[in-house]
């Protein structure tokens, strides 16, 4: 009886150990695979999009270190915004609810999307 009971133990036992050994005998071609990646890291391109607004102009160190423009977009953008009284008789120190923001000066926002 003690020999039934123990024997699906040693079932358990025997496939834990063989399991374990199948698994380190098998080896893969590490250095094909690292070919591999290597090769597909260098063919692959990187983009980036950056976006200069009102004046500023940092495109061109981009292009000196071999980026590429791809798409070039621009949009009207508020560089600068004042505050002004609502009306005449505010005063914009004391009442803060009379005081209106307003955009000052409006400038250009420039998209590019660049890919090396």
């Amino acid at each position: 009886m003690k020999i039934i009971k123990q024997f699906p133990l040693l079932i358990l036992i025997s496939i834990f150990l063989i399991s374990c050994r199948t698994s380190t005998i098998k080896e893969y071609p590490k250095n094909n695979l690292e070919k591999n990646i290597d090769e597909n890291a260098n063919t692959e391109k990187k983009r980036m999009e950056i976006k200069f607004s009102c004046g500023e102009d940092g495109i061109s160190k981009y292009l000196n270190d071999g980026w590429n423009i791809l798409k070039e977009d621009s949009q009207e953008k508020i560089c600068t915004w004042k505050s002004v009284p609502a009306t005449k008789d505010c005063n914009m120190e004391k009442d803060k609810g009379c005081k209106i923001t307003k955009p000052d000066k409006i400038g250009e926002e420039k998209i590019y999307l660049l890919e090396k």
